[in-house]
């Protein structure tokens, strides 16, 4: 097994009873090895030294840097798009969504979770997050490239209609008026008018902007919708929206701890959110967990070795030489991934 030592898995990893044992994307060191043998796991798929090679390390762009990039061509997008009332459809297309759907493709998910957080200018880094992440739930759902593309597009103009919302509702930093949120509101409905009438769009990308804030019960917004009438790029919009608002920092609140947006997401099974599709996002997050680096709520930090399929919102921490079993100490839960 030492020949696999320092190098970087290709895929996930599972043992024979389907278990993700180790994920896709990380450089293995003693403790991974050791895991490995417990597990009978003696054939790794790893990329080779050559791949690994960059001799000028310091010229990658992270991800947090490109997402940073795009974020200044979304600002400068949305100024234009406000003054002149139209959609500079040739620009997206030919930069915007292929840099989203490059981010995207990055290996390390925590570290790209951590990259399209906001952290600062929620508006624009906002709309760059979800695009990001709808993109990965597309790659997730099987999406074929057109389709793909298509939904990267759709999800970074979700909120192309909040150009018409003033700017000082939008950053407010206390709670709305009932009658400041019945404006932000509209913001689908502007979206909606705004792609509709641009030539060479997707009627999809105008749903998309319509439909976000719909719910699978019928009490979302603007129309009250039902599930059978919502799109399905509109429903995993929906579903990027929810997990990219609440693991960031807003104006009227700060990011929820890891385990309460997992949590929130699953209570979305009920009522609000499709099912499938937030079936789909949390097992490709929870299957990727293990030799990720936490900090619990007792401001600890440790490293997940493996997930109980029983109970895969409660894994087994390794803190230094001791392991934490979160399914049996509901004391302590993951607070955060840390992503670098």
């Amino acid at each position: 097994m030492r020949q696999y030592l320092g190098k970087i898995t290709k895929h996930d990893v599972v043992n024979t009873f389907g278990v993700t044992i180790l994920p896709a994307g990380i450089t293995l060191q003693e403790e991974h090895l050791i895991l490995l043998e417990k597990h009978g796991i003696d054939d790794v798929s790893v990329f080779l030294d050559v791949v690994l090679s960059n001799p000028n390390p310091n010229r990658v762009e992270t991800p947090r840097q490109a997402v940073e990039k795009l974020t200044e061509r979304a600002r400068s997008m949305y100024a234009s798009i406000k003054d002149t009332g139209q959609i500079p459809l040739k620009e997206l297309e030919a930069e915007i969504v292929p840099a989203v759907k490059n981010i995207a493709n990055d290996p390390s998910m925590f570290k790209l979770f951590e990259a399209v957080k906001a952290q600062g200018d929620y508006t624009y880094e906002h709309n760059i997050g979800v695009g990001v992440i709808s993109t990965m739930i597309g790659k997730w759902m099987n999406f074929s490239d057109d389709d793909l593309t298509a939904l990267t597009l759709a999800a970074t103009l979700h909120d192309i209609g909040k150009v018409k919302i003033p700017e000082e509702i939008l950053n407010k930093p206390g709670k709305l008026t009932p009658e400041e949120f019945e404006l932000v509101k509209k913001h689908t409905i502007y979206g909606y008018d705004l792609l509709k009438k641009t030539e060479g769009i997707s009627y999809r990308a105008a749903l998309v902007a319509l439909q976000h804030h719909e719910r699978e019960d019928g009490r979302g917004y603007p129309l009250g919708l039902t599930s059978d009438k919502i799109d399905v790029f509109s429903k995993i919009v929906g579903v990027a929206d929810i997990f990219h608002a609440m693991s960031s920092d807003r104006p009227y609140h700060k990011a929820l701890p890891f385990y309460e947006v997992v949590r929130q997401l699953r209570d979305g099974f009920f009522g609000q959110l499709d099912p499938g599709i937030v079936h789909v996002f949390l097992e490709n997050i929870t299957t990727k967990l293990i030799g990720q680096q936490v900090m619990l709520t007792d401001e600890r930090i440790g490293e997940i070795v493996f997930i109980n399929p029983h109970d895969s919102e409660a894994p087994l921490i390794k803190v230094g030489e001791e392991f934490v079993d979160l399914s049996s100490n509901r004391q302590i839960q993951i607070k955060r991934i840390i992503g670098f």
